[in-house]
This record gives C-alpha cells, structure tokens and sequence, in this order.
C-alpha cells in the first residue's frame, strides 16, 4: 500500500504516520473546472482517503486548455465535469474512495455534501458560492480554503474557525455586484496560473490534514505570474463580522431558487429547485415537436431559438447564448416547464 506514496513518504513532515492520516482523511472540493481539476489531482495522487467532488456543470471545448483530468472524449459524449472526473481519479488511484456529484452547490444542498469532511477546498468561480461556503464551513466549524484565478493573477486564503484571521465577511462584506468584476469571458485567464493557484490550495491542504495548522498560511497570498510578483495581505477578523462573530449565516438561511450567469461559457443556470427530472418523458416530447436531442444519463441537450439547452436530472437546465435570465427562464418554462 505505501510503495504508492514512498517519495511522499519520505519526506519528513509526513512519514508513515501522516500517510496514515491521510488516508483517514476526507475532503470536499466545491468545483470541478480549471481549480479543481488540479487540486483533485494532487490530492488523488496524495492518497487522501476520501475525495467527494461537486460540480454543476459539463465538459466543453474551451475547457481543455486549462481542465487537466478532461479530454475531446468528455467533450464528445458532453459529460458532466464531476462524472468524468470521478472517472479519470478512479483510473489514477483505486485505493481511495472518489465521489463525483452533478449538482450545484445552494443553500438547499451545501449541507449535505459537508456530511463527513474534514475541510473544504473551494474552487468555484463566484463569489456567492464563496460566501455560501464559509456560512456553512463556519456555523459546522469547518475549514475552508479559497482560490481564485482570472487573466495572470490569483490569490488564495485558508479560513480556520478558531482562529483570529477571521472568514470571508471579514475580508469582503458582501458579494461584487454583478458585472462590477472581470470575467474570465472577458479577461481571460492563463492556464500556468490555475495550476499555480490549485498547488498552492492543495498544499495548504496537505498542511491542515497533516495537522500542521501552524505552517499553513495566515495572510491572503496574492500572484501575478505574468510580472513574477507574489505578495502578502494580512487579515483578521472583524470583531462585528455577521458571520464569524455574531453566528449569523443569511447566505446559507436564503432557500430561494435562481438563475445564475456561468462564467466562461456566455450561459444563464435555471434552477427552480425541482427534483428527479425524467429526462426521457422531456426528450419525448420535444423530439413529438420535431426538435433534435441528445441525451446520457445525465442530461437532456437540446437546441431551439437560438439557444443551446442542457437539462440535468436535478432540475437545474443551463442555456447557452440567452440574451439575458428573463430571456433563459422564459426559454425554460416554454420547453421544459415549470
């Protein structure tokens, strides 16, 4: 079992007894794109025990300069990215446990993808998600850790409940209005600094599961890997923080269903909050209209006005090229239904 990990092994804060620890281990990675494809990677390969994976989205084209455990296969058979994922892993390691969920992660599913894990790797790319994330990670005293990438530059930050560093309110208030950042629609991002940022978020990984919360790092760590510039921010906490002083959690307590823009992919999300969607009934009566679709076990495709159309089991559809969510919900209700 341990010639897998011997160079690992080797090295002196690990040993045989932080082996041992990982594999006892258990981690949830929220994303499965150009973040979380890397740090999947690296902690598969590390051995960690238990990997569970959840990622709303499916395998395009413009994925794979930057998505590494993706191929033009997952493209052709429009594979989900947590599935495929979950696929390649088992390849790569079949001693650990690998989990792959195609659904998205709201204030009505978070809780039970956190069931059992010892920390969260966040590797979304909205920040909604991000503060969704550290409502739950801090009410269940739970640590996360947050990346993010676009164009050259990307920074990362470990959250520790016990700690003074303080969560994610304390760093940022409240989300960016929408359309206030840059996108990677519109800014791009370079594939060195993804698996830049992803190393770095597994490290700190490795550090926490290892118990060496003493080396992990405290600051928020900013890169610009074009300029070859790495700098620290302090943090700490706000001692009138809503979520980490006063225990008030109002992104997880919000239920609402909404629709959501995707970056990367100029696509609006619909999820109504539906349930066990038969997708076969659906695929019936769109093709009795003369509509073409295509459909795996884990979603429906389809076009019409324009509009590329994907309808998970779970309810969610995600459209591609909608003018804007009046425009994707209307689309919704007129071909799927409410």
């Amino acid at each position: 079992m341990f010639e897998r990990y011997e160079k690992q092994i080797n090295y002196e804060k690990i040993g045989r007894k932080g082996q041992e620890q990982l594999q006892k281990s258990r981690v949830l990675i929220v994303g499965c794109g150009a973040l979380g494809t890397v740090v999947a990677n690296n902690l598969v390969r590390m051995g960690i025990g238990h990997i569970r994976i959840v990622d709303r989205d499916f395998v395009e084209l413009s994925n794979l300069h930057r998505q590494i455990l993706f191929d033009e296969e997952d493209v052709l058979k429009n594979m989900p990215k947590a599935k495929a994922a979950e696929n390649r892993l088992r390849k790569i390691n079949s001693e650990i446990t690998i989990e792959g969920f195609v659904k998205e992660v709201n204030s009505r599913t978070i809780e039970e993808f956190i069931d059992g894990v010892n920390l969260i790797v966040d590797c979304t790319d909205n920040f909604k998600t991000r503060f969704l994330i550290n409502d739950v990670a801090f009410k269940n005293n739970l640590p996360w850790i947050y990346g993010g990438a676009l164009g050259s530059s990307g920074m990362i930050k470990v959250f520790v409940p016990d700690e003074k560093s303080g969560c994610l309110q304390c760093m940022i208030p409240k989300p960016p209005n929408s359309g206030s950042l840059p996108t990677c629609d519109t800014a791009g991002v370079v594939n060195t600094l993804t698996g830049v940022v992803g190393a770095l978020e597994s490290n700190e990984a490795l550090k926490y599961l290892l118990g060496c919360k003493e080396d992990m790092e405290k600051d928020l760590l900013f890169m610009d890997l074009w300029d070859n510039t790495f700098k620290k921010i302090p943090q700490k906490r706000k001692e009138d923080c809503p979520c980490c002083v006063k225990k008030i959690y109002g992104y997880l307590e919000d239920k609402k269903p909404e629709a959501t823009y995707i970056c990367g992919q100029n696509s609006i999300q619909i999820n109504l909050g539906q349930e066990n969607m038969n997708l076969k009934e659906i695929q019936g009566r769109l093709e009795n209209k003369n509509i073409t679709t295509r459909r795996n076990p884990y979603l429906l495709s389809f076009k019409a006005e324009g509009v590329e159309i994907k309808v998970f089991k779970d309810g969610r559809a995600i459209l591609k090229n909608a003018k804007n969510e009046e425009v994707a919900k209307s689309i919704y209700a007129k071909y799927i239904g409410y």
